[in-house]
């Protein structure tokens, strides 16, 4: 199957895992949604994960978080910047997602970063997705 926006698609799967309260998901790996798993598990909404080899490109296995009642952690996830149109930010421009409740991921020349630590770094970048 071919997918023309690959960082949608793993956001895509990780919503419904999420909405049919899944343990994990398997999403085809590349760097960059390595380095997008990376900052969920830093920042909490995800419990951890893994590269699962599979003799082509490989797969990450996202294991999902849940909360009491088994709400999942992650309530929300947005794609903001998509190949049809590409989102840019400067430093002083990085929006804050849920007035500072959410995540905002960038991609930044420093690598992907969160929107608190783009704005530390003073850096901008290209907007990902939005957490919450």
């Amino acid at each position: 199957m071919v997918v023309t926006d690959p960082i949608a698609d793993m956001l895509t799967r990780i919503r419904n895992a999420a909405l049919v309260r899944q343990e994990h998901t398997l999403v085809p790996a590349s760097k960059l949604k390595l380095e997008i798993a990376k900052v969920l598990k830093a920042q909490g909404y995800i419990q951890k994960y893994d590269l699962v080899d599979d003799k082509r490109q490989g797969q990450i296995r996202v294991y999902l978080r849940y909360g009491e009642n088994g709400k999942p952690i992650i309530t929300g996830l947005k794609r903001i910047s998509r190949p049809g149109l590409r989102v840019y930010v400067d430093s002083g421009n990085i929006p804050r997602v849920l007035g500072g409740l959410g995540v905002a991921v960038l991609s930044t020349s420093r690598g992907v970063l969160t929107d608190r630590d783009a704005r530390r770094r003073k850096v901008g970048g290209e907007v990902l997705c939005y957490v919450w």
